[in-house]
């Protein structure tokens, strides 16, 4: 495994775990700034509509595991293919469970360090 394909699956590792202690601030860091999103049935947004999203579910917990299927960096710019089971769970509620696969586009920044450029979340319930 080479420097870069650690660096990518530290960031996912990063991701899974900031989402499950709810530390939004984590997730935006691993995020370049024009980040653009694409999951079933809305537009493509950004960061700052999943930072609304993120904070307008409260104290619901997000519990989940991603599994890299494929990883392959091209200079400056890499993808992951992940399969991803999770659970929404708001207080007091019933779990809401997805999965399936994501396919993301990471960048290595100026500061030589990788983030989530692009993402197809293709997870169904």
């Amino acid at each position: 495994m080479t420097e870069d394909e650690a660096a990518i699956r530290q960031v996912v590792e990063t991701w899974m775990t900031a989402s499950r202690k709810g530390d939004l601030e984590t997730v935006l860091g691993l995020m370049t700034e024009d980040v653009v999103f694409m999951v079933p049935g809305k537009e493509p947004f950004g960061k700052e509509a999943f930072a609304a999203a993120s904070r307008g579910m409260g104290e619901t917990k997000i519990d989940g595991v991603s599994d890299i299927v494929e990883l392959n960096v091209l200079g400056d710019w890499a993808y992951i293919r992940n399969r991803i089971e999770m659970a929404a769970t708001p207080p007091g509620g019933e779990p809401v469970r997805r999965s399936g696969y994501t396919l993301t586009l990471l960048k290595k920044e100026a500061d030589g360090r990788w983030r989530v450029a692009r993402d197809a979340n293709l997870l169904a319930g």
